[in-house]
């Protein structure tokens, strides 16, 4: 038994996750995630899929962030009517996400085409809409980890937990034919060791091949303590200097580390000189995930029988209404909001009231995509324009590494040093040269057959 993986997506670059796998007989999606990174990179989102849909038999998800999901519901849209396997808390964490995915594109379709009028321009369509991804979620199929699912006739699925957010997974796939089978592993998105949080990864022992993210292939995070040290000097600083501190974080994964964190840390940083604010619907509704799903990891993020955080001077704020208010506060406010990468969001508001204020502290948590405002930022704009005005950047900018959901080089290496028969591996879900010298390494000290995944290569296992 023989089936053929072609790499559709997320080769030479970190978002857009899409594989194809095809037996002598069907065709299964592996991942279908938006391309994001700016309007340019956005825009490939609205090129036609690169295969015809009605051959696809079932798409598989790794978990819930949108770079591996957030296409499904322009496949189904398009007229995909298949089954789309998931873990069972990355179906919960998806009916708040992909919706919430529809709404902004509908928001953003009106927003341009505004401008479209004044310009007397064409009108463009929204890449799906909110009705189109609450249709999309009524074809998700979940399962448990270990739990074995048959995806099509003679092609078996099993979820391993990946560590990186609730519900990811390592995606084993496994076809067989006539005592015959082969085994492929998508490493999907691998969490970090010291991961507050989420569980280790798990390392199954075999495959015939092996796709394997490369997010930080060429480097190593520093050592938790040290990020615990950093953490504690920036709210120091802020808490001296009498200013706010924003921490723009993925309202899945990210935003729960961190009130795992502020509540753990809570006398260490002064918390309780400061007012925390979750400003974010979607991550109040994701926190409230994390709580239904909590005997899926082992640190203690609730009170006993709650779903709030346990933190003193913690606020959900869920209307506009209620995160305006907190733009009136010129000290002592933690204001975690989306977007991750400063690319939407409230946290545009946020910046637009404090990026100017030198008292004022922004926290970068996670990775930051070429073309966002958040890699502007971080690699020291003076200025950025924010609602059509310019704003000249003041505020003291921190990135925190340590704190990112994906494994390192070690974490990577180590992982498929699992693998106890050295299967061929091909990086994927990386940019160029984190990919060049995570192979190299795997090369070097494991002996790996490892090469580096390109857009519309076909590979026979």
């Amino acid at each position: 038994m023989s089936f053929e993986i072609q790499f559709l997506g997320a080769t030479g670059e970190v978002t857009g996750s899409l594989y194809a796998i095809r037996t002598a007989t069907h065709t299964v999606l592996l991942e279908c995630g938006l391309v994001q990174g700016g309007k340019e990179n956005e825009e490939r989102n609205r090129k036609p899929f690169p295969f015809d849909i009605g051959e696809i038999d079932a798409v598989i998800l790794s978990h819930a962030h949108i770079d591996h999901s957030g296409r499904i519901p322009r496949l189904v849209r398009q007229g995909y009517e298949g089954p789309v396997f998931v873990q069972n808390a990355t179906k919960a964490l998806c009916e708040i996400m992909l919706p919430d995915s529809g709404y902004l594109n509908e928001k953003d379709a009106e927003w341009e085409n505004r401008k479209r009028r004044q310009k007397g321009q064409a009108p463009v369509k929204p890449l799906y809409t909110l009705e189109d991804a609450e249709r999309s979620l009524e074809q998700f199929v979940s399962a448990a980890y270990e739990e074995e699912v048959e995806v099509v006739p003679g092609m078996t699925l099993r979820f391993l937990d990946a560590g990186h957010i609730l519900g990811s997974t390592i995606v084993e796939l496994t076809c067989e034919e006539d005592g015959d089978s082969r085994t492929l592993v998508f490493s999907g998105d691998l969490g970090f060791r010291d991961a507050p949080l989420m569980n280790p990864p798990a390392k199954p022992p075999h495959a015939d091949c092996v796709l394997l993210e490369s997010t930080y292939g060429d480097r190593l995070h520093r050592p938790f303590a040290e990020t615990i040290e950093e953490l504690t000097d920036v709210f120091e600083s802020a808490r001296a200097a009498q200013g706010n501190i924003l921490i723009p974080a993925f309202t899945v994964g990210r935003t729960q580390d961190l009130l795992y964190l502020m509540a753990e840390n809570y006398a260490r940083w002064n918390l309780d000189d400061w007012q925390i604010f979750l400003d974010s619907p979607m991550a109040i509704e994701a926190t409230e995930v994390y709580s239904r799903f909590r005997h899926l990891y082992g640190a203690k993020l609730f009170e006993s029988g709650s779903s709030l955080p346990d933190l003193p001077h913690f606020y959900r704020t869920r209307t506009p209404e209620e995160s305006m208010t907190i733009n009136e506060i010129e000290s002592g406010a933690i204001v975690i909001a989306g977007s991750g990468m400063c690319s939407g969001g409230r946290i545009l508001h946020h910046l637009k009231n404090n990026v100017w204020r030198p008292e004022c502290h922004l926290v970068i948590v996670g990775f930051q995509a070429y073309g966002t405002l958040g890699r502007r930022l971080v690699d020291g704009a003076d200025t950025i324009r924010l609602f059509g005005d310019e704003y000249r950047v003041r505020i003291n900018v921190h990135t925190i590494g340590g704190l990112s959901a994906h494994g390192d080089q070690q974490d990577l290496v180590e992982w498929y040093g699992g693998f106890r028969n050295r299967p061929p591996v091909y990086l994927v879900h990386g940019e160029p040269e984190a990919q060049k010298v995570l192979a190299s390494k795997l090369r070097t000290d494991l002996d790996a057959p490892a090469f580096i995944a390109e857009r519309g290569q076909k590979v026979r296992i």
